[in-house]
């Protein structure tokens, strides 16, 4: 039997790493598709046991008493009996409220929230007006997230569709693995934002901290004011008529165009030359990092 090269050996190595880590590609030549839903149906990529809810049909409750399981449990009573438009008093800071609701809904919470506000959500509009603490809207898939104050760190971690907005500033990692969606931020944003992301935009009106876009893989930036350092592969861009309408209408959209407009914006994508990195050479390796 022929013996393995030591390169041969290594090649396999580092496929088999690849694929513990997820980082493969396959031809889709030839390949079916399974269609989750389907474009004609009547509900329109709603999910089969989803309820029936009325945005008019309003309802609110006091929450200073519950506890975040229960204020959870009450938001699926309510619309399980049809109610589109629930407002949550006195939250006091709970944790972990409005997380993994499915479901068309308009959510209004009058207050503040703690960590983990709002996360898993696939379709709710939330309007938050108050504070949140860490990883507010972590994974969210689609909807809306609009925090009237400031927010913690890790804000939109791991987003993956929808827009979510904080009119105040946030704290570091912002966006961190973002492969998705829209993250808009009327003040500034911590260290590290937009860290290991993916896909998706940012906007950031204010100051970025230091290491912005650090190891991103794809995606774009828009900074407003300055920026205290850029990450490993993270480089400026020319910022296009296409990037400006689209700042212009997401700005608007929430009240947060500055008076000066959006040509002063910094834009940020990914250099790519981390895309290939175990085939870069040690020397190589040491001039990116």
């Amino acid at each position: 039997m022929a013996s393995v090269s030591d390169a041969r050996l290594r090649e396999m190595a580092q496929e088999e790493r690849a694929h513990a880590l997820g980082m493969t590609t396959e031809q889709l030549t030839g390949r079916s598709m399974f269609i989750e839903f389907d474009p004609e149906a009547e509900e329109r990529f709603t999910y089969p046991w989803a309820p029936e809810v009325d945005f008019n049909k309003r309802t609110e409750f006091d929450s200073s008493e519950m506890s975040s399981t229960e204020v959870n449990q009450e938001i699926r009573r309510l619309m399980a009996e049809g109610f589109g438009t629930i407002v949550i008093q006195n939250p006091r800071g709970k944790h972990s409220v409005g997380v993994g609701i499915l479901s068309r809904l308009n959510l209004i919470v009058e207050g503040s929230l703690g960590y983990f506000a709002t996360g898993l959500i696939d379709g709710p509009n939330v309007r938050i007006n108050g504070r949140v603490g860490w990883s507010c809207g972590e994974n969210m898939m689609s909807g809306t997230i609009v925090v009237a104050k400031n927010a913690g760190s890790t804000f939109g971690a791991a987003l993956r569709g929808g827009d979510l907005v904080c009119m105040g500033s946030v704290g570091s990692r912002t966006g961190i693995d973002m492969k998705g969606g829209t993250i808009i931020v009327g003040g500034d944003t911590g260290a590290f934002s937009g860290f290991m992301m993916q896909r998706g935009r940012m906007i950031v009106c204010g100051n970025a901290g230091k290491n912005l876009g650090d190891s991103m893989y794809d995606g774009t930036i828009y900074v407003g004011g300055e920026i205290r350092e850029l990450g490993v592969d993270a480089v400026p861009a020319e910022l296009n008529d296409l990037d400006r309408a689209w700042l212009r209408r997401k700005l608007i959209q929430y009240g947060l165009l500055p008076e000066r407009g959006v040509d002063h914006f910094t834009k940020i994508v990914a250099g790519k030359q981390l895309w290939n990195y175990d085939n870069l050479e040690p020397s190589e390796k040491k001039l990116i990092l």
